[in-house]
């Protein structure tokens, strides 16, 4: 039977990236061959994302756009967005199986897609979760958030929280590894969360020392995080090289009374605090943040605190999002809602202050020496991103760099990141 191909289309977050490739696996088990761009194939996985009115437009428009592309190909729909929108408007989209956000779901999925389309003899081997030709991985450990935060319509799509085993999170890391990649991400709804269902509970730092024990994964990475995860228990793992200096600690706003109105459970103190003690840990850090402009009610001088604890923290990079209303979230409800005129000014300025600490980072690094892990051929060189998470791009023409990781020397600032250039001694 001739070979088919499935090609799985991922919108939205790191753990969604972890989904796709958990169904790219199935698929791939059965038979598929699986690539993760628009094309002409005989089936397709949409994995949708619902955290803002625009991601949820996104995903309507992919979905009707495959439908368009491809009117006989089998259409499955996944993600967060079946499950704020109702499955039954998401088939009205052009969708043919229509599923939700947990494992039963993304097994449905390649179910359907095996039974609709099938596809050649299955390989008698277990598919690797690392796509060919890849050099990072992504894995879940964590699904759900049971926080309750204003503005959030994540605890609705993902549902409550649920932790995978120490030894399941670190068997699929030690397979992504077998499978070539040279870096892996840790994922999750609400990571930091991480244990606290399990009894005993359990804390991150459990399953970072589990990973880091029972794997020969190279570069590590935990994905977000808030104030309150940074223990000096996780902090003490940092002596390992193999885990990467690089920390993304959501803000969302530097007002104590916006903080409280979005129910987060930390203050403007409690952040600045959590980045002391990560810099006096990890030398060279970097870190990274998600900031909210215009939720209801921020005035000027929050805003203006946002702003200062912003330049304070001396971010790598700023996530900026103008705040969003979502149905059936505290926040849709609140008074004090901002004109949007307002919100885009505030957004003009929080870009701006974003590139210009994401700017001051990278010079001041200019000269260091970093290992950068080497992703793709990229403008007639090399792309890749180091240690710190700073992208680099290499002038070697004729050179194959994939999947290696060397030292390099930073340069000038260029595009998103920085050039860089090989020492004598790694010269291709």
């Amino acid at each position: 039977m001739e070979q088919r191909l499935a090609a799985v289309l991922t919108l939205g977050c790191k753990l969604n990236l972890a989904d796709s490739a958990e169904i790219a696996a199935g698929l791939r088990a059965r038979g598929y061959r699986v690539v993760d761009h628009v094309c002409e194939a005989d089936a397709y996985v949409i994995n949708t994302c619902s955290v803002t009115h625009v991601a949820d437009a996104k995903s309507r428009k992919l979905i009707r756009s495959i439908r368009r592309l491809a009117p006989g190909a089998a259409v499955a729909v996944a993600g967060c967005y079946p499950n704020s929108a109702g499955h039954e408007a998401v088939r009205e989209l052009g969708a043919d199986f229509v599923a939700g956000t947990r494992e039963a779901d993304r097994a449905a999925v390649v179910d359907f897609l095996a039974s609709a389309r099938p596809a050649a003899a299955a390989p008698p081997a277990p598919e690797p979760l690392l796509a060919p030709g890849l050099t990072r991985a992504f894995i879940r450990a964590q699904e759900g958030c049971n926080d309750v935060c204003a503005f959030c319509i994540v605890p609705r799509t993902r549902g409550r929280e649920t932790s995978r085993p120490p030894h399941a999170v670190a068997a699929d890391v030690q397979r992504a590894v077998e499978a070539g990649a040279r870096e892996v991400v840790i994922t999750g709804t609400q990571l930091g969360a991480w244990g606290r269902d399990v009894d005993p509970p359990m804390r991150p730092h459990h399953l970072i020392s589990a990973i880091l024990e029972r794997t020969d994964v190279p570069r590590l990475r935990f994905s977000s995080l808030q104030p309150q995860d940074i223990t000096p228990e996780l902090l003490a793992l940092w002596s390992d090289p193999r885990l990467m200096p690089h920390f993304h600690l959501a803000l969302q706003s530097g007002s104590d009374a916006v903080l409280a109105a979005m129910r987060r459970r930390y203050t403007a103190r409690d952040f600045l605090l959590a980045a002391e003690r990560i810099r006096a840990a990890v030398p060279s850090v970097a870190i990274t943040t998600d900031v909210i402009a215009g939720f209801p009610g921020e005035t000027e001088a929050d805003f203006a605190a946002t702003l200062a604890l912003c330049r304070e923290v001396g971010f790598a990079r700023v996530h900026a999002f103008p705040y969003s209303p979502r149905s059936r979230t505290a926040a849709a409800r609140m008074p004090g809602q901002l004109a949007p005129e307002v919100k885009k000014e505030r957004m003009a300025r929080l870009l701006a202050l974003g590139e210009e600490l994401s700017l001051a980072f990278r010079r001041a690094h200019r000269g260091s020496v970093r290992p950068v892990l080497w992703e793709e051929p990229r403008e007639g060189g090399w792309f890749g991103h180091t240690d710190t998470y700073v992208p680099v791009y290499l002038e070697a023409p004729g050179a194959d760099l994939r999947n290696r990781i060397t030292p390099v020397e930073l340069g000038e600032v260029y595009h998103d990141g920085v050039r860089g250039a090989l020492p004598a001694t790694e010269a291709p």
